[in-house]
């Protein structure tokens, strides 16, 4: 928990969209809290959920100052995560799905390899797969490819300047994060981590990418 929430600064701001996911958040913001890492904030995006994802985040309200709620009507996941980037005031920002989880070191990890490489604007990947690691090709849905050769945006983690630089993810109908990459690519050094840390749950029944 942290005291006098008006004058911490966080380091990394984790935005998080959520949309009736009410059975992982326990999961995921769990994931966050038990971080070696701890100079962060946890902004949760609520894009209008039906279930009981309010009543689940609640609990976590009063006990941590340094994780925000916020309720819109359904934007879809791009606008959602926008509005969070927006909401944040964290140094870097990264992300977090609702339906997934961070390994404990994961913060620390990324925090340390931006210290260590100051050249560096965006990093991503590092991912552990549970279920099918094969999606469809953007470029082809007839086709699939293996998620070691997408740009994952759970993992993306950046500058809070760059996400604003790049007027954050575009709403558009898949791979809003591959796209999001390719315009930060042209203009950003950008490196992909090897260590699997954050946990990509891909048998979640409703996600995206189970329903393009």
């Amino acid at each position: 928990m942290i005291s006098a929430y008006k004058y911490y600064v966080p380091e990394i701001s984790i935005i998080m969209a959520v949309y009736n996911r009410a059975g992982f958040l326990d999961r995921s913001i769990g994931s966050v809290i038990s971080q070696s890492f701890t100079k962060w904030e946890l902004v949760i995006v609520d894009d209008g959920s039906t279930d009981a994802a309010f009543e689940t985040v609640n609990k976590y309200l009063s006990e941590y100052e340094n994780i925000k709620y916020i309720k819109h009507k359904n934007r879809k996941l791009a606008l959602t995560r926008n509005a969070g980037i927006l909401a944040s005031s964290g140094k870097y920002i990264t992300f977090l799905d609702s339906d997934d989880e961070y390994k404990k070191e994961h913060l620390e990890l990324r925090y340390n390899f931006f210290l260590q490489n100051p050249d560096v604007d965006f990093v991503h990947g590092g991912v552990e797969i549970i279920g099918d690691p094969y999606v469809k090709d953007k470029n082809d849905f007839s086709k699939s490819i293996h998620l070691n050769e997408c740009a994952i945006g759970g993992t993306f983690f950046a500058k809070r300047e760059l996400f604003l630089s790049l007027n954050g993810f575009f709403d558009i109908p898949y791979s809003e994060d591959s796209e999001l990459y390719e315009r930060a690519v042209k203009i950003y050094k950008i490196k992909k981590v090897d260590y699997p840390t954050y946990i990509y749950y891909r048998n979640t029944p409703d996600s995206i990418c189970n329903n393009i």
